[in-house]
């Protein structure tokens, strides 16, 4: 419940700023388990999380991991 007066609508429109994992294994098993869980596709995951898809996908991509559509992961 916010403490300040807020609107139902109000809450929902909000889109999450969420902090990340900064290591590269654990910023692998993130995205992986969300793109698993929650998430059709890598862009529907950074639009609504924030996050910058290329600085992701390079800073995976410098940990030996590259983005499979086809198996929608980092592999």
């Amino acid at each position: 419940m916010c403490k300040k007066k807020c609107t139902f609508a109000a809450i929902f429109e909000k889109k999450t700023v969420m902090n990340i994992p900064n290591n590269p294994e654990m910023l692998l098993s993130f995205v992986n388990m969300k793109l698993r869980d929650e998430y059709l596709t890598l862009e529907d995951l950074c639009e609504d999380l924030a996050i910058d898809i290329d600085e992701l996908c390079q800073k995976l991509h410098s940990a030996g991991y590259e983005y499979s559509p086809d198996a929608k992961r980092f592999m």
